[in-house]
């Protein structure tokens, strides 16, 4: 069932509708918020003139960095899991043959 979801950037709401569980939706919103945030604090003394797009540009860049980095984590958490497994699995074949 799509509901309403409104996530509030630089002083202006924006209301989407989303078919996930609204509480999900407002923790993806509440990412990017602090996301956004974070890029605002970091260059707002280097950088007074970083645009409203280039401070999203910015935060989506991290966001689908660290996204890329847990995909990794996650990948490199299956094989060790299928190689250890698999280790078991012949110690088990071994130890049932005698």
């Amino acid at each position: 069932m799509e509901q309403l979801v409104t996530i509030e950037l630089f002083g202006q709401p924006y209301t989407f509708k989303t078919e996930s569980d609204v509480a999900d939706a407002k923790e993806v919103t509440d990412y990017l918020v602090k996301e956004v945030t974070k890029i605002e604090t970091q260059h707002s003394s280097k950088l007074p003139s970083v645009t409203k797009l280039a401070t999203l540009i910015l935060a989506a860049l991290n966001i689908a960095n660290k996204n890329i980095e847990l995909k990794n984590k996650h990948s490199v958490l299956l094989r060790d899991i299928s190689k250890r497994s698999a280790n078991l699995v012949n110690k088990l074949d071994a130890a049932a043959r005698g």
